[in-house]
């Protein structure tokens, strides 16, 4: 890569900053690049976490407490940034949730809400509210972070998969309506080695070394995320299973999907036995 990027020494708002790959990412963007970084997330002690880490550069990662699916946060971010002056440059949206695998019929109301809140409607209200703001830069940017769970759909994903899939279409829509006034990047990384699989409640041994198996390093998986910021990418799918995912249902449409369905009742693992079960 060329000594000169695009975002060095941009300001970024960055949701999802606590923990996994927006931490990582806070950390690199601004050791690396020299970035202000606006880290968004709820727990307080995680984010001041995030600036102890940074050491001497802590000064160069302020954050903000709110839950990124409430429009209103957003609204009340944007005035504080306008009263004390500071302009943004890039918004990554960042923050996730992945639902427990389960049967769609095992799901309770309240779990289907709240994956669509934070993994669509979080980036709906962020980009509503600050769209605006960051195309007053002369280097506006905005990247959604979907899934490959958004190309490829497998069993016991539902509510995850058609939340990445709707923030994919949307991101899509909205950088042909952008287009040549905000970079808009949408990344669809796949399993990662991060803290995500919270969700999952206690994975089994079996479960765990599957999915170490199939996913990627936190570190190598960012580095891939700034390579494609670098490269002002439109699209990028991240990771060997993603690929994978990406292009067995390129090829194959509902067929790969059958035969990872069976994969999954077969392997006897844990995480997906409720898949199945009536």
């Amino acid at each position: 890569m060329s000594a000169y990027c695009w975002f060095d020494y941009a300001t970024v708002i960055l949701t999802g900053a606590s923990s996994g790959i927006g931490k990582d990412l806070a950390i690199r963007l601004v050791k690396e690049h020299g970035c202000n970084v606006i880290g968004i997330a709820r727990n307080v002690e995680r984010l001041e976490g995030v600036k102890n880490e940074l050491g001497a550069l802590g000064h160069k990662f302020s954050y903000y407490s709110m839950d990124v699916s409430n429009k209103e946060g957003w609204e009340n971010l944007k005035s504080e940034l306008t009263e004390k002056g500071i302009k943004a440059d890039i918004l990554i949206n960042n923050a996730g949730v992945l639902p427990k695998f389960d049967s769609f019929l095992h799901y309770t109301t309240e779990e289907i809400e709240k994956a669509m809140k934070i993994n669509f409607y979080s980036a709906v209200y962020s980009m509503e509210v600050m769209m605006p703001y960051i195309m007053e830069s002369e280097r506006a940017g905005i990247i959604n972070i979907a899934s490959s769970a958004a190309l490829c759909s497998l069993a016991g994903t539902s509510v995850y998969s058609a939340s990445k899939a709707a923030l994919k279409s949307f991101t899509d829509s909205i950088r042909e309506e952008v287009r040549g006034k905000c970079y808009i990047g949408l990344f669809c990384p796949g399993f990662t080695k991060t803290s995500i699989l919270r969700e999952q409640g206690e994975v089994a041994s079996g479960a765990q070394k599957v999915m170490d198996f199939i996913s990627t390093d936190c570190d190598k998986m960012v580095d891939m995320i700034i390579k494609g910021m670098w490269q002002k990418k439109s699209n990028r799918v991240l990771g060997a299973d993603a690929k994978m995912m990406c292009e067995g249902n390129k090829i194959a449409g509902a067929k790969f999907n059958f035969i990872c369905s069976q994969v999954m009742r077969l392997s006897g693992v844990s995480l997906f036995k409720s898949i199945f079960e009536d």
